[in-house]
């Protein structure tokens, strides 16, 4: 492991103590493993504003996990994954889980493909569909988007996917009034702030149950 790794791996190991959270050290060697391959395709494919992997620990990793309390399985969607925030990390996290990530553009579908090969991650699909077209076999348990548009959108996109039971986790910066005030009735909302170790930026999870 080279000297930078090992210094991305200690921001890492200290963010990890600061949640709560306990990674075997293999585990943790992958998400490593992932934003320096992703800081890599970044330079030609331009999958993430965030540059630098010493910032992509807590702006992508730390960020990602943070939701881990609140992911049920046993099926996850990763709903306009991108470059796999949070499904790739949250899917290390939970070997598990199934994990499907999720998004329309082609060139971060590429990059995934290739995260998923490299980090021999055997409870990830990768599908390059929007969520309005994708009928997957079966519906899913925890349906997540990070950088989907309005609440209100997500659910009406995405409501034949969620199974019975199942919950929404959607991540905002700061407390989302607005888009919580257009929810459309039907729906249960639980808040909760979240801290992410490194990020100076307010950051809330919506948890949403249908009645």
């Amino acid at each position: 492991m080279s000297a930078n790794s090992a210094q991305l791996l200690k921001s890492l190991q200290t963010g990890l103590q600061t949640l709560g959270l306990e990674l075997a050290p293999a585990t943790q060697e992958k998400l490593i493993g992932y934003i320096e391959l992703l800081a890599k395709w970044n330079q030609a494919y331009n999958l993430t504003a965030v540059r630098d992997p010493g910032q992509m620990v807590a702006r992508h990793l730390l960020d990602s996990l943070a939701i881990l309390p609140w992911v049920r399985g046993p099926r996850v969607l990763d709903i306009g994954s991108g470059a796999g925030l949070p499904g790739i990390p949250l899917a290390l996290a939970r070997p598990d889980l199934r994990f499907v990530v999720l998004d329309s553009n082609a060139k971060k579908t590429r990059f995934l493909v290739q995260a998923v090969a490299e980090l021999g991650l055997k409870n990830v699909e990768v599908v390059n569909s929007r969520v309005e077209n994708y009928r997957p076999a079966a519906p899913f348990d925890t349906l997540i988007a990070r950088a989907f548009a309005g609440i209100a959108d997500m659910l009406s996109a995405s409501a034949p996917l969620c199974a019975p039971g199942g919950r929404w986790l959607a991540m905002k910066g700061v407390y989302p009034q607005q888009e919580l005030a257009a929810i459309p009735p039907g729906y249960r909302t639980e808040t909760r702030r979240l801290q992410v170790p490194g990020l100076d930026a307010e950051r809330h999870v919506v948890i949403i149950v249908p009645q």
